[in-house]
């Protein structure tokens, strides 16, 4: 029995890569190109009367960002994956569109089989990331931890309550140490952090995620 093909939508501003993309796709039994777009109205517009299984998102759009889209894209077709297809390698890019709700991420340099297998997959309702997003993504991670100091679990539970608001005196009662012992690892977590008061201190520690 032949089985019904992705119906797949296109939104890039650049319309040779369109082209390219139909091109590249019309081989495939599997996949069908049902629209393309080039800026994010015109697809909104379009989801809101008709829909499709898989959508190919560039993040540079003339109107509305793409990182933005994809939440919007979600809120009308919440059953739509969502591939992001651009040239943009930029790590925390890559995680705002993640964090937004994409299924996956690809480079436009990317294999025509990998495109594929891509589509397939986020069709199925799994995640699929490029080799090269995989390695930049993987480097990522490691230059974060190389970044962030060690914290001993005595430390990240201070952090934790200087970041609830708490004194060093309800600290130290809470914890049943002296405030002496609190006023040290406090200045030991600035000192690993390298801040010189409370604010930047929790502040850094977010960024750094620690807490």
């Amino acid at each position: 029995m032949q089985l019904k093909p992705i119906n797949v939508v296109i939104v890039d501003d650049h319309p040779m890569v369109i082209e390219g993309l139909k091109t590249l796709l019309a081989g495939e039994t599997t996949i069908h190109i049902k629209n393309y777009f080039t800026n994010g109205k015109d697809t909104l517009a379009f989801l809101e009367k008709d829909t499709c299984d898989i959508i190919l998102l560039d993040v540079n759009l003339p109107d509305i960002n793409g990182v933005e889209m994809v939440g919007m894209i979600l809120n009308k077709r919440a059953n739509i994956g969502i591939l992001g297809l651009s040239t943009y390698s930029e790590p925390s890019i890559i995680n705002q569109m993640i964090r937004n709700g994409v299924k996956g991420y690809l480079l436009k340099n990317a294999t025509s089989n990998e495109l594929v297998e891509a589509i397939s997959q986020v069709h199925k309702g799994r995640f699929y990331f490029g080799s090269e997003i995989q390695k930049i993504l993987a480097d990522s991670v490691s230059q974060d931890t190389k970044d962030t100091p060690k914290l001993t679990r005595r430390e990240k539970h201070i952090l934790s309550l200087i970041a609830e608001g708490k004194t060093t005196n309800n600290i130290a009662e809470e914890l049943f140490i002296s405030p002496l012992t609190v006023e040290t690892h406090r200045r030991n977590l600035m000192q690993k952090l390298e801040v010189s008061n409370a604010a930047s201190l929790i502040k850094v520690a977010i960024e750094k995620k620690l807490i």
